[in-house]
């Protein structure tokens, strides 16, 4: 690895390293060079989504190798995209970077991003670089929802209803099994240490979901919490199934080990990126979905097995746990 820093290489030699990466896409016009990007879309619905990441706060880089972090930067933002109802198209990447990193790190991270984005033929586009003391990764996501066909796009937090089924695609409860496996000073089981360090999304699921699903969220604070944000905008109560998400045998003998309730992990833990979706009745359940509850008329309520959840139902940056 060479020992090159940002600081050595300058701003724009690393925006031209860069462009000398990213590889070309149909759908990018004006990409990474100019004061802005610009990105053929089928119509004029864009939908646009950020997240950032900060060392420390988020990641470790004692824990996560530079492709992973990418990865995972990535994910947050291209779930949200897709959890609308829409086709990610392309990323923006912001990035604070302290004058001692190494160029080869960043390349690694770059590449992890762009790799991410690949699953889904979106492209790195542009993005913007300054100096920090903390190194913080801001990605900016733009998707393009085709309204032609089924779609129900665009999918809103507001369009759950009394009566419909909830249904789940993808993991919960490994990335937050794998967090407190790594803050134990472990990196075995692999497997679950890897659900925090590169979560699987199911982006093919959530996809094809737009065509069936009354509102969608991806699960990024925790089922519950995430579950709430949807209660709240539809003014419904909903009602999820324990039976419906028994842990896989790799948390329940993480959670022995560390003598934690592994349900604990499935209700609250973030950074899955599973997508949970209500589904009216008359519609058929998408494939990579099961059911695990359903909506009703009350109370703005979440609710497991028709009780409250006591304690924190999931991530929230500026609450003590």
């Amino acid at each position: 690895m060479s020992e090159e820093t940002i600081a050595d290489l300058g701003e724009f030699g690393f925006v031209e390293l860069l462009k000398s990466r990213l590889a070309p896409a149909s759908q990018v016009i004006l990409g990474l060079g100019d004061d802005a990007a610009i990105v053929q879309l089928e119509n004029n619905r864009v939908v646009a989504s950020t997240d950032m990441l900060v060392e420390g706060q988020h990641f470790k880089r004692d824990w996560s190798s530079a492709r992973d972090i990418g990865h995972r930067a990535a994910a947050a933002n291209l779930a949200d995209i897709v959890a609308t109802g829409a086709t990610p198209t392309a990323l923006l990447i912001g990035l604070a970077i302290p004058h001692s990193t190494k160029v080869d790190w960043l390349i690694e991270l770059v590449d992890g991003i762009c790799e991410e984005a690949a699953l889904v033929n979106a492209a790195v586009v542009g993005g913007d670089t300054t100096k920090s003391d903390n190194l913080i990764i801001s990605i900016t996501a733009l998707g393009n929802i085709n309204e032609t066909g089924l779609s129900q796009a665009p999918l809103k937090r507001s369009g759950a209803e009394p009566g419909n089924l909830v249904i789940l695609a993808g993991r919960l409860g490994w990335a937050e099994a794998g967090l407190n496996t790594l803050r134990k000073g472990f990196k075995s089981p692999k497997l679950v240490c890897d659900a925090h360090r590169r979560p699987k999304v199911p982006y093919f699921a959530g996809s094809i979901a737009k065509d069936f699903v009354s509102s969608m969220i991806d699960v990024s604070d925790g089922l519950l919490q995430d579950l709430g944000h949807i209660a709240k905008a539809s003014k419904v109560h909903i009602d999820i199934k324990t039976v419906a998400l028994i842990p896989e045998q790799e948390i329940l003998d993480v959670a022995a080990a560390l003598n934690v309730d592994p349900m604990i992990w499935v209700m609250t833990g973030g950074d899955d990126h599973a997508f949970v979706a209500t589904l009216p009745r008359s519609r058929q359940v998408p494939d990579g979905f099961k059911v695990i509850g359903e909506v009703f008329e009350g109370d703005t309520q979440v609710t497991v097995d028709g009780k409250h959840f006591l304690g924190q139902k999931g991530h929230d940056h500026f609450k003590f746990s």
